[in-house]
């Protein structure tokens, strides 16, 4: 039987090309609006430049939706230590999962940096530069110091390093072998799994991205010292906005009942970095 197309919806409901068309137009010229939480280091007229009177303040942004994209960082299935584990699998779940759905939902990018080896073990992984292209130093005269061996602290300088540990082979050997991705995290099909920083840099400047939301593990660790890492990008001129209920950092016994570290990083992203928003106001946003 001929099946016949019209302007207006095909008979068994699906739409016409110009329906899919126009949505497609209107899905690259939507915007949604978010209020991005940063400290303030000022005060009002008359009230003292005092830390006790640095608050939290908000912007209004309305953002084009196609030049935003999620970063998932590091978002792996295991951890090393057994309280950032459940927090993680926690976060993965109750937070990452519903957010996850509402970006696809909406059409904002979702790029995954999930590090090597996962990263080039994965089906949708890309690299966005030639492999012969190296990258150069800034400054071509610039001393080659400290020297390699203190850097590596062997030889002379073997006394600055950490004392060997006895884990540390089975973290490498899980790194090595069964390291992947969250089950909740997985990438989707045409989603990016990048490898570092330049690869996500001229991914989004090819896709016109400005405007990067990032989550992933840990906060005071990968999202922070990574080449692909909120301050990375920031200093290569994007915006870095952290959901912060989305991450969770590396704790010490002084540390983990209040989540200092934690709540320290959050903090100074938001005093000197970029910004923050929830994983709730992001998916309202975007509804």
């Amino acid at each position: 039987m001929k099946q016949h197309t019209s302007q207006c919806a095909t008979s068994w409901g699906e739409p016409t090309m110009e329906e899919q068309t126009m949505a497609a137009k209107q899905q690259t010229e939507r915007t949604f609006p978010i209020r991005p939480r940063y400290v303030r280091l000022y005060t009002d007229p008359g009230v003292p430049l005092a830390e006790r009177n640095y608050e939290h303040a908000y912007l209004t942004w309305e953002l084009p939706l196609k030049t935003t994209a999620l970063i998932c960082i590091d978002c792996w299935s295991w951890h090393f230590s057994e309280e950032t584990l459940h927090r993680i699998e926690t976060i993965s779940n109750e937070r990452i999962t519903p957010l996850l759905a509402a970006c696809r939902a909406a059409g904002m990018p979702v790029i995954h940096m999930p590090a090597n080896p996962v990263a080039e073990k994965h089906a949708n992984f890309r690299r966005m530069r030639p492999e012969s292209e190296k990258a150069a130093a800034a400054w071509p005269s610039s001393p080659q110091w400290p020297p390699a061996n203190f850097r590596s602290k062997s030889g002379p300088h073997a006394q600055f390093a950490r004392p060997a540990e006895p884990q540390r082979r089975d973290r490498e050997e899980h790194r090595a072998t069964t390291r992947d991705f969250h089950t909740t995290c997985m990438p989707t099909a045409g989603e990016p799994v990048l490898l570092d920083g330049e690869d996500l840099h001229r991914y989004c400047a090819q896709e016109g991205i400005l405007h990067l939301f990032f989550i992933g593990f840990n906060t005071n660790a990968c999202v922070m010292m990574r080449d692909y890492g909120l301050p990375a990008m920031v200093r290569r001129g994007y915006h870095g906005i952290l959901v912060r209920d989305c991450t969770t950092g590396m704790e010490t016994a002084e540390t983990v009942a209040d989540l200092t570290c934690t709540n320290g990083t959050i903090a100074d992203i938001e005093q000197f970095l970029g910004y923050t928003v929830s994983s709730k106001e992001l998916i309202s946003a975007l509804g």
